[in-house]
């Protein structure tokens, strides 16, 4: 890997996807890669932020439910990066829907080379039943996808 290689790395915020953060930062470092950090959200319903308004007061429920927490999440897995690869170029994404379509989409916009996930959920039988993020992107990513073992 090198020149213009891409890397990305799924995050839901968990102490288990921060692991397969600081594994693709150290990665995308040692390849003078860009890593790119990518997060799956779904968007808050209405009635929800409503719901919060009414038990929190307006301003408060704007900072509780108007702020996404993939933000938080990405603020955080971005300093992960850094703390384990100081020299990483690191560009982060939240995009709303499935964790397994989302990366699957970053992976294609960004044309990039290499997927990272952890293997939280792989090896569950719930994974198996219902699946998994994954298995899911092992069946449909078409880059090489790399999972970490964070369990």
């Amino acid at each position: 890997m090198g020149g213009d290689t891409t890397i990305v790395v799924g995050t839901d915020g968990s102490q288990t996807s921060f692991a397969a953060v600081d594994r693709a930062a150290r990665l995308a470092a040692d390849a003078g890669a860009t890593l790119v950090i990518a997060c799956a959200y779904e968007p808050q319903r209405g009635h929800d932020v409503e719901r919060a308004q009414d038990i929190l007061g307006p301003d408060a429920a704007y900072q509780v439910v108007g702020s996404a927490p993939a933000d938080e999440s990405l603020r955080t897995a971005s300093e992960r990066a850094h703390a384990a690869a100081a020299d990483v170029k690191v560009e982060t994404t939240a995009i709303s829907g499935k964790p397994d379509a989302v990366l699957q989409q970053v992976v294609r916009e960004r044309n990039a080379d290499l997927l990272v996930v952890g293997n939280r959920g792989l090896n569950t039988l719930a994974g198996r039943l219902i699946g998994s993020v994954p298995l899911d992107v092992l069946r449909h990513t078409p880059v090489d996808v790399l999972v970490v073992h964070t369990t």
